[in-house]
């Protein structure tokens, strides 16, 4: 949990949260609203996530829009991006890579000419190279992505690395993500991730719900309002210009998942193992979160999953009025 101490050192303050009306954005856009903060959100989304903050639909892949949301901010969350399947972000590319570099681009840069004090952003595990247990320490600057759709958030870290070099500026922070779920996350099927997708076809009666793969894929889930928290404390403490993994640090099979969702809700599956699961096994180390912000994850899977079903069908229409960048007629940019 965050501490008064912490809490009180938004309080007063300007906060720009870009990709507020998502996943983690809406919990994070909670927390700044809860410390007495002066918040307003960006996004592209027609949603309103919080009564105290100012919400703003605006496009972000401009540079002279970025100069004018992050004038007069003492501090940016730059958390929008573009989050597909890893059969989207492979498929249709520049729909994913060119938005995504766009934004941080420029809201980066925007922030830097008008003296932003502090600024976090939100890259993922995707920009790690492939392997089994990802840690800080183990990264190589001359390294590839795991996929390709990993460069664009590669290239945001890069910027803030190469600010910290040219002008000493360090107090822009980098956090990798893990596999985040929760309210607000993406229920479109098509594009959704694993959790995400999993609950929206449960909702609609697949049955039975085909999942692809033997189920034996390990991956590393962590729910949102703990990533946000997460974020957070990084905005507060720093990190310095480098990169802090905020996950759960723990290894979850997907068949787990599945045993976890049926212990309250009914439904049958079958799983396709002549589908790609991608990688075996993907953990990432939170060790130095620990040391270095004093995180330390507090939601199970099980609680993360009931709160998430609770919500989503309390809110099964919300994602439809979510901007997507996957659609045909959107071209790379509106």
């Amino acid at each position: 949990m965050l501490n008064d101490k912490i809490l009180t050192g938004f309080a007063g303050k300007n906060v720009l949260v870009t990709g507020g009306t998502g996943l983690i954005g809406r919990q994070v856009v909670d927390i700044f609203c809860s410390a007495g903060a002066a918040v307003k959100v960006v996004s592209l989304d027609r949603l309103k996530v919080h009564e105290r903050a100012e919400h703003v639909i605006g496009d972000l892949t401009g540079f002279d829009y970025c100069k004018e949301v992050t004038r007069g901010m003492d501090f940016v969350c730059h958390l929008a991006g573009v989050q597909g399947t890893v059969q989207t972000s492979a498929s249709k590319m520049a729909s994913h890579f060119v938005p995504t570099l766009m934004m941080s681009s420029c809201i980066l840069e925007a922030s830097r000419q008008n003296k932003v004090q502090k600024l976090v952003y939100a890259s993922s595990i995707g920009a790690y190279a492939e392997g089994e247990l990802l840690s800080e320490e183990n990264y190589r600057i001359e390294s590839s992505p795991m996929a390709f759709a990993g460069w664009a958030k590669r290239m945001a870290e890069l910027q803030i690395y190469a600010y910290k070099k040219q002008y000493d500026i360090r107090g822009y922070s980098l956090v990798r993500l893990g596999n985040i779920y929760g309210p607000g996350d993406n229920f479109d099927q098509a594009t959704a991730m694993v959790v995400p997708a999993l609950i929206s076809r449960i909702y609609h009666k697949e049955n039975p719900v085909v999942v692809w793969g033997d189920g034996n894929a390990v991956r590393d889930f962590l729910y949102s309002s703990d990533a946000a928290e997460g974020i957070i404390r990084a905005l507060y403490f720093g990190t310095d210009g480098e990169f802090v993994n905020i996950a759960s640090g723990k290894g979850t099979a997907i068949r787990e998942v599945i045993t976890a969702l049926r212990s309250f809700i009914d439904f049958d599956f079958r799983f396709d193992a002549t589908k790609p699961s991608g990688a075996p096994r993907r953990i990432m180390d939170i060790s130095k979160a620990r040391r270095t912000l004093g995180f330390e994850p507090v939601t199970d899977l099980l609680s993360g999953l009931r709160k998430t079903w609770e919500w989503f069908i309390s809110h099964p229409e919300e994602h439809k009025e979510k901007l997507n960048y996957f659609n045909e007629n959107m071209g790379c940019l509106r």
